[in-house]
């Protein structure tokens, strides 16, 4: 009889052990046995125009393309990042800005020491960043979501990447496009020492991150209207593809190791395949290498070695799992904040992970958990809000239980509306 896989996810799928091999070396480099207790902030920004609140798209005149370009001067030229003729990054030693799909103004900032450097940091951005937005009459606005603009509405930036994923997530799911477009986020990452380090806390990171969620909301609209859901991140991204977001498959099964993790990703078509850096595809054309892939995985795609750090990026990249591992581990659940409240996160994602006893608590108290106790709270919180009870405890509880007090939440996402506030 032969040992049940811990996943029965894309039984049908084969993957290439050389590509296994080198999405775990990958993990192995981002161990850090002797602690460093860093941070990765990533504050996402919604572009909005002044006076009528609607979406301010890569293209138009004094639009985000033009913002690029005005701050140019404040960032080094050698990291600059243009894509099919069109400036689409930028970056400094500590800090990137990038776009998402639907230009949304991306600030990723770190390697953070301190919960209290991202304001330093941050506050440098916005004095370069904010007579430039005043100058082209928009403004940089920290919703869940596009206050008055659909998603039809909001142009793709000219990244090839976008493209493919616009083909792919538009045919597949529910909420693709509306999640490209016209949300935006804040995500947290963190180090780890090891494999059984980092797998706690992928498993503590997915249990209590839709708690955090809900007391960081911060999604006042979807669609034009009053935002109808209590979690409007997690219900996209739920409902957007399953081979790729949500619970991480197998991870709350005892003999869950990086491999599993490697071989779930390796396993999941590509949604888009990117051979931009794979020298045997030199001379193909280029739509060719940067194409929808709906259906090949990994190790139809690459070729029969071990994949390079451009191609492993790229792999992971296309996993959108609540909790996410590269060579550190990424925490995605939550709503774009403004800078206060992403500061006062990032100090208590520190409190739970980086201090010994609270991990150990949590470790101990989500002992046994499985992914349906997982699901079944965020479909508590979906469907009860104030009144859910995640894990059978009232919200009350794990306000106390999380160390979750003085959350800024009378600070509002856009000052221009200083009252709106999800409910």
């Amino acid at each position: 009889m032969s040992t049940p896989r811990i996943s029965y996810a894309h039984m049908n799928a084969t993957v290439n052990p050389k590509h296994v091999d080198s999405l775990v070396r990958f993990f192995e480099s981002g161990a850090k046995p002797e602690r460093d207790d860093g941070y990765g902030v990533e504050i996402e920004h919604l572009p909005v125009r002044n006076g009528s609140d609607q979406a301010v798209n890569y293209y138009e005149p004094n639009g985000v393309e033009e913002l690029l370009n005005r701050m140019r001067p404040y960032y080094d030229a050698d990291k600059e990042y243009w894509e099919n003729g069109r400036l689409v990054g930028l970056a400094r030693k500590g800090i990137s800005i990038s776009l998402e799909p639907g230009a949304q103004v991306e600030c990723s900032i770190g390697v953070l020491h301190s919960p209290e450097e991202l304001a330093v940091e941050y506050d440098r951005f916005r004095q370069e960043i904010d007579p430039i937005l005043d100058a082209l009459d928009f403004r940089l606005v920290n919703y869940g979501y596009q206050p008055n603009t659909s998603y039809a509405d909001i142009p793709v930036n000219p990244k090839s990447r976008y493209e493919a994923m616009t083909d792919y997530l538009g045919r597949v799911g529910q909420y693709g496009l509306c999640m490209m477009r016209g949300s935006a986020s804040t995500q947290v990452s963190i180090d780890y020492q090891g494999e059984q380090d980092a797998i706690r806390k992928l498993r503590v990171g997915t249990a209590v991150g839709p708690i955090l969620a809900w007391f960081f909301r911060n999604t006042p609209y979807f669609e034009g209207v009053e935002n109808p859901f209590p979690l409007l991140r997690q219900r996209m991204w739920d409902f957007l593809d399953c081979q790729r977001t949500n619970l991480i498959p197998g991870l709350y099964d005892d003999r869950f190791g990086w491999e599993d993790y490697a071989v779930d990703v390796l396993s999941t078509p590509m949604m888009f395949a990117d051979l931009t850096h794979t020298p045997e595809a030199e001379g193909l054309p280029e739509a060719q290498k940067h194409r929808a892939a709906f259906r090949d995985n990994a190790g139809e795609i690459y070729p029969d070695r071990e994949l390079n750090a451009y191609e492993v990026n790229h792999v992971l990249s296309t996993h959108f799992n609540d909790v996410r591992l590269k060579n550190f581990i990424e925490l995605r659940h939550w709503d774009s904040l403004p800078v206060e409240r992403a500061q006062r996160l990032t100090e208590v994602i520190g409190s739970l992970f980086y201090n010994d006893a609270n991990l150990d608590r949590l470790t101990s108290y989500f002992d046994g958990l499985s992914d349906l106790d997982v699901l079944e709270a965020k479909a508590n919180l979906q469907a009860h809000g104030a009144e859910s009870t995640p894990y059978g405890q009232p919200l009350d509880f794990w306000q106390e239980f999380l160390g979750l007090e003085g959350l800024l939440a009378d600070v509002p996402g856009d000052p221009a509306h200083p009252d709106v506030f999800q409910a």
